[in-house]
């Protein structure tokens, strides 16, 4: 079996292609679309994911502005932040970067966020629109997940599927998109018992538990559909050989980075089982910005009154 290679970042293109035609037309109907991202601390992995959703917000021409409390911010901080960026009239969106400074209570600071600008679609008032059936914001990674689904013409309806991971970033809210969809859902995690076994009745499989390559052939049936949500580094020489056998790619970039990045699906019998998987990287990843613009963009649409499209 040949296994169809679904390229997330085509299909992101495709999705900023889109967000950018309805910014234009939002703009001609005097609405200035505006994203506040919120970034407290030194992490360079949120410093590197800031920059490239304000990069983003440039490409598709929505305003954006970035706030940087110092590390050493209290929760109480941060929550008069976010309440500040609540009462602006002209801020659509709000995206807090995580993780935030250790001494931060996260959940208290997401709590305050308003939720029509909650674009990371985390707040519990649009996780409940989510699990109602209502209009709201959606998760910007299961969002993703769902987009990659449907613009590749797979069909979600009366099928089974597998998520493996119960995160509120992730998990939950693909299962519960796959479900408003009409697939028949198993949501798995760390205490399903034989965990194998029921991977292997997926028809769509959602790996999101971020272990590197947990799930091989016992896990795969024959023609699934692979959508790898995991992003693990590999940083042993032995292991990029194990798991990408003759790649010089993948080979040459481990010896220039010292790592390589790898999924939570082993590559090889995603290749060799599988009728359709998502790459990592190049799958998931790239539409998680993607739906950010285009939550962005509804948030816009939803505060104003206005109707998509």
């Amino acid at each position: 079996m040949s296994a169809r290679v679904l390229d997330g970042a085509a299909i992101a293109a495709q999705i900023r292609a889109e967000a950018r035609q309805e910014c234009e037309r939002l703009r001609r109907l005097g609405a200035l679309p505006r994203l506040a991202v919120v970034l407290a601390g030194n992490n360079p992995a949120s410093e590197i994911y800031v920059r490239s959703k304000i990069k983003a917000c440039a490409e598709v021409g929505i305003e954006s502005e970035k706030l940087t409390p110092p590390a050493t911010a209290t929760t109480a901080e941060l929550i008069a932040a976010v309440e500040g960026l609540n009462a602006r009239a002209d801020v659509d969106g709000i995206l807090v970067q995580l993780p935030l400074p250790a001494q931060v209570n996260a959940r208290q600071v997401l709590e305050q966020l308003a939720p029509e600008k909650d674009v990371d679609g985390l707040h519990p008032a649009n996780l409940g629109k989510l699990l109602s059936g209502r209009e709201g914001l959606a998760p910007c990674t299961p969002a993703g997940i769902l987009q990659i689904l449907k613009r590749s013409g797979i069909e979600l309806a009366g099928r089974e599927a597998v998520v493996v991971g119960r995160s509120e970033l992730v998990g939950k809210p693909a299962a519960l998109l796959l479900l408003a969809e009409n697939a028949t859902v198993t949501l798995c995690h760390s205490r399903t018992r034989d965990l194998a076994a029921v991977c292997r009745r997926a028809e769509i499989l959602v790996a999101a538990m971020g272990r590197p390559a947990l799930l091989g052939r016992d896990y795969l049936r024959p023609g699934v559909v692979v959508i790898d949500v995991g992003t693990n580094r590999l940083s042993e020489k032995s292991a990029v050989e194990t798991y990408f056998p003759g790649d010089g790619k993948r080979q040459a970039e481990f010896e220039r980075r010292g790592s390589t990045l790898i999924g939570d699906v082993d590559p090889r019998a995603a290749r060799a089982l599988a009728s359709a998987y998502t790459p990592v990287p190049g799958g998931v990843g790239p539409l998680t910005v993607a739906m950010l613009m285009s939550n962005t963009l509804a948030a816009a649409r939803l505060r104003r009154g206005l109707a998509q499209e």
